[in-house]
This record gives C-alpha cells, sequence and structure tokens, in this order.
C-alpha cells in the first residue's frame, strides 16, 4: 500500500488557494520569479496551503515538466519565506491511470516539494466512463500512489461527470484517499460526507483526518455550516486577507460578522468567477502589479471588461486593503 498522510505535510483547516501560473507575456516561457512572489504573499495574508497546478494554474496548457518546475518554484518559495510547515497540494490529473502515476511519483521527489495530489476524474471518453469506471481509476491511482490524494469533484472541467455523495464516501474508505474538493458547489453532497467520513473541522472536536473543501469562496461560511474543513479557491489569489478573515471569524464563533463579510466576498467573487483565469490575472495586475496572460488560446481580456472586473471587485478589495 502506498504511503498516507503521517509522513506529510498536515492539511490544516482553513483557506488556501489554487495558485496562478505566470508567464512572460511574450515568450509564454514560465516566470518562475512571479510564480514565487505570489506564493509567499498568500501564504503572508492568510493562507494555510497551496494547490499547483490546478484549474486556475492552467495545468491544461503546461507541460509534464512545466507542472514539476512550478511546484519546486512554489516549495522553493515557501521554505525561503520561512513557511516550511505549509503544505503543497499538486494538480496530477492525466488521461490514464498510468500517466498519473507517472506524474505523481516524479512529484514525490522530496526536491519537487507536493505533499498531496489533487485528481480530476478522467473524462476524454466520456461515454465509457461510468461510475464503476470513475471508481476504479481512483483507487487504481490510490493504490498505488506514494502522495495522498484529495479527489476533485468539478463536473464542469470533465464533461459534466459528478462524483454522488454515495461514491466519494466509498471511495474515502481507501486510506491514501484524504479529502475531496467540491466544486460542484453542493453544500448537501458536503455535508453528507463530511459527516460520513468525521471530516476535520475547526468547529468541532473531530478526530478525522478526512478533509471536505469547499471548491469557491463565496460558500465559505456555508461550508463551515455544513461541517467543511476548508476552501480552496481561485478567489483566494486576488483576495486572501477577506476569505482568510471569513473564516477565521466563523471559526471563531462571530458568526454574524463572518455572515456579513462572506456577502461582500460572494459579490466581488462573482465578478472574477465569470472573468475566469485570464480576468483573474489582471485583478491580479491591476491591484497587486503583477499577473500578465493566460497562454493561449485562452484571449487576452479586453480593457473594457478590466474595468468592469476592477468596478465589481472593489468593494472586497477596499476591506482587502484595510485588513
Amino acid at each position: 500500500m502506498a504511503a498516507t498522510t503521517g509522513t506529510r505535510r498536515p492539511l490544516p483547516c482553513g483557506i488556501y488557494a489554487p495558485t496562478m501560473t505566470f508567464f512572460d507575456a511574450e515568450t509564454e516561457d514560465l516566470d518562475i520569479p512571479t510564480i514565487k512572489k505570489h506564493a509567499q504573499r498568500l501564504i503572508r495574508d492568510g493562507l494555510v496551503g497551496l494547490v499547483t497546478m490546478g484549474s486556475n494554474g492552467e495545468a491544461a496548457h503546461c507541460t509534464r515538466e512545466e507542472k514539476l518546475a512550478v511546484t519546486r518554484a512554489t516549495r522553493e518559495a515557501l521554505d525561503e519565506a520561512g513557511f516550511v510547515d505549509t503544505p503543497i497540494i499538486l494538480g496530477a490529473t492525466e488521461g490514464s491511470v498510468r500517466g498519473t502515476l507517472e506524474l505523481i511519483n516524479l512529484a514525490a521527489d522530496k526536491t519537487v516539494g507536493a505533499d498531496y495530489v489533487l485528481l480530476l476524474p478522467p473524462s476524454y471518453f466520456r461515454a465509457q466512463m461510468d461510475e464503476a469506471a470513475v471508481y476504479q481509476y481512483f483507487v487504481d491511482v490510490a493504490d498505488k500512489s506514494p502522495l495522498p490524494v484529495v479527489l476533485y469533484n468539478y463536473p464542469g472541467a470533465v464533461a459534466g461527470i459528478d462524483m454522488d455523495s454515495d461514491t466519494l464516501i466509498r471511495l474515502a474508505e481507501h486510506p491514501n484517499i484524504v479529502g475531496t474538493k467540491f466544486t460542484c458547489g453542493n453544500t448537501g453532497k458536503l455535508t453528507r460526507v463530511a459527516l460520513a467520513t468525521n471530516a476535520k473541522t475547526p468547529l468541532s472536536q473531530s478526530s478525522g483526518e478526512y478533509m471536505a473543501f469547499g471548491g469557491m469562496c463565496d460558500f465559505t461560511v456555508q461550508t463551515l455550516v455544513s461541517g467543511g474543513s476548508g476552501i480552496i479557491a481561485g478567489g483566494a489569489n486576488v483576495m486572501p486577507k477577506v476569505c482568510a478573515r471569513v473564516w477565521n471569524l466563523y471559526a471563531e464563533g462571530k458568526t454574524e460578522e463572518a455572515a456579513a463579510l462572506q456577502k461582500v466576498l460572494s459579490r466581488g467573487d462573482w465578478f472574477l468567477t465569470k472573468a475566469a483565469v485570464a480576468g483573474t490575472k489582471q485583478a491580479i495586475q491591476a491591484y497587486f502589479g503583477y499577473g500578465g496572460y493566460p497562454r493561449r488560446p485562452l484571449p487576452r481580456t479586453a480593457e473594457a471588461r478590466i474595468n468592469a472586473i476592477k468596478e465589481g471587485i472593489a468593494e472586497v478589495m477596499a476591506v482587502e486593503k484595510s485588513l
């Protein structure tokens, strides 16, 4: 059986960001200095962990070697800034069991620095990927993976495959599957899985280690109410302080303050959700002086759209600056 979390940095409750991957504006080569600077800023501003090469990281546009390079640079940046205990989750999805395991084995090298992997279900041959095939894929990977696995339930990225709570609970019985990210936004599903797995939470004395992650920051309070363990949210790339503040207020019992700030966060995050990767990078550019553009074929954001994004997130960014 593969190694489990006992040999890895633990996953704390709180806010994580699926980090953006930054590129040179002309060559589209990896911009390693900016990748490192961004990682350090996010942890300084209150996040408890990072995900490299997730959807926001343009994993679909990067080679295997680039995925490893980004993760290695992120680990180096965190260690250089004194964040040696901050865990990194690597998005390691490939189309086959063999390919996924090859990438995970490369990522498990200590010089790369990944502690866990985040995996989507396979979807290229969608018609053949029934519940049994999806279940077996994760079991086959988890059986041999040297890194613990976090499941990634994001129907929009995998031709509509949406794992139900029964499947997720069955998979959670595997000792090397340690969490689920619910980008599906289904808090009822999250609640059922969290209950069945005795998920880790800041609000109870749960002894469990399973992580039930909300997949967007616009339902942070709802995730906490549902017994969730954390949030992995693209919006945390732009407003990490506000994301962490909502989480911490609720965890401290200041539920009314958390709910009020959640409304501000949800209003602002919607503009980033609509703007997707390109717009989120431009939001970072506008407020922090770096960000740039996605790799082609993603189009660059038009100036009018950039101005609309800036206007849409102005309220939440005013709070971000005040924290």
